[in-house]
């Protein structure tokens, strides 16, 4: 006869919690324990929560003020040298804050310091020279080589010339030389400036170098990036093209009297006030001495404005993709400069496109020193 079992109240508990038909109750301490662990990790979630909420106005002013490139920025002036003279700011501080603009252009402005000793020649002088150089517009279109002869200052008879596709050469001849020229100086520039990223150390007059390009190029942060893709050359079809249309194909008064190729306004300093202009506005074109001096100005502005960014950054995005610096491209950033907006963007591609600029961005200047020889 088996022998019966006692089942203990133990026992019958633990089969039913077992089978969760009951909870059994913890012991008062066990619970009031547990109790106190889940307020902590409670207030502390609390605490996480609302410090990240708190983050999120910033977190997205950063996105905005970094990341967000669609963006444009407003400015209906067509450069940046309001009150460049007195080293004053734009005229929204807002977007260069702090920027010294003197330094932006200090090695334009260097240029007037020089003696001035340059001669105007006449057209048909012009004209002869080019002839005994060899220098003509088909054969550089052919053999994508220019002859670097360098001119400061335009002819007075350019809008004497009554030939178009004459003023137009001639127009291209002196101004494809200056071009070329300062695309050559931004290039030599970049060159070095590779160098010197791929050091593990560099010189004290290798960092004094970069110090004065941070300034020059108006990188306030000193970000190595930001100097990379604003030290870049415009295509030359482009600048040809912006400058035809800015003066009439060297017409203007302001390109005769003021060497000024590309309609850069200031508000301070010297210029020459536009004949149409209101009564109550102040602000001028801007006067060069010479030619040379109105290019890279010209250059330096696409190259640091904000008004510019987007045209620098699909620059830049070309550039990884190895893919032609393409002015047909570019042009599409440059609504900004003028007050017509896309109207402007749409003559200057209409420019480019009857004149066959493109032909002359990928054409050589020949070297006139040993350290351009490397660029050809």
């Amino acid at each position: 006869m088996n022998k019966k079992r006692k089942i203990t109240l133990h026992q019958v508990r633990e089969f039913l919690f077992k089978r969760g038909l009951i909870a059994i109750e913890k012991n008062k301490k066990s619970f009031l324990k547990d109790s106190f662990k889940g307020f902590y990790y409670t207030l502390l979630s609390s605490f996480v929560i609302i410090g990240l909420f708190s983050l999120m106005p910033f977190v997205f002013e950063f996105k905005k003020n970094n990341f967000d490139i669609s963006k444009e920025i407003t400015n209906k002036s067509k450069t940046n040298f309001e009150k460049v003279l007195d080293g004053g700011v734009l005229k929204n501080p807002k977007l260069d804050e702090g920027l010294d603009l003197k330094n932006l252009f200090d090695d334009v402005f260097r240029f007037d310091d020089l003696p001035s000793d340059t001669v105007r020649l006449n057209a048909a002088t012009i004209e002869q020279l080019f002839k005994d150089t060899n220098y003509n517009l088909k054969d550089v279109r052919k053999n994508k080589l220019v002859k670097p002869v360098v001119l400061s200052l335009l002819p007075e008879e350019m809008k004497m010339i009554e030939s178009s596709e004459k003023r137009k050469n001639l127009f291209i001849q002196i101004i494809l030389p200056l071009i070329l020229e300062e695309n050559n100086r931004i290039k030599l520039e970049r060159k070095k400036l590779f160098s010197i990223l791929n050091k593990n150390r560099n010189s004290n007059l290798e960092k004094k170098w970069l110090n004065k390009k941070f300034k020059q190029y108006g990188v306030l942060n000193k970000d190595l990036s930001t100097l990379k893709i604003r030290m870049d050359e415009i295509p030359t079809s482009l600048a040809i093209a912006q400058a035809a249309k800015e003066t009439g194909w060297g017409t203007s008064r302001f390109a005769l009297e003021g060497n000024a190729l590309f309609g850069q306004w200031t508000w301070s300093g010297e210029g020459i006030k536009p004949a149409g202009a209101d009564n109550d506005s102040t602000h001028k074109v801007m006067k060069f001495k010479i030619l040379k001096s109105s290019v890279r100005a010209y250059q330096r502005n696409l190259n640091t404005h904000p008004s510019y960014k987007k045209f620098r950054l699909i620059r830049a995005e070309l550039r990884d993709k190895e893919e032609k610096i393409d002015s047909l491209v570019l042009v599409e950033y440059l609504d900004k400069y003028a007050a017509t907006g896309k109207e402007y963007v749409k003559i200057l591609k209409k420019i480019i496109k009857q004149n066959n600029l493109e032909d002359f961005d990928d054409v050589k200047l020949l070297p006139s020193s040993l350290q351009l020889k490397s660029l050809i």
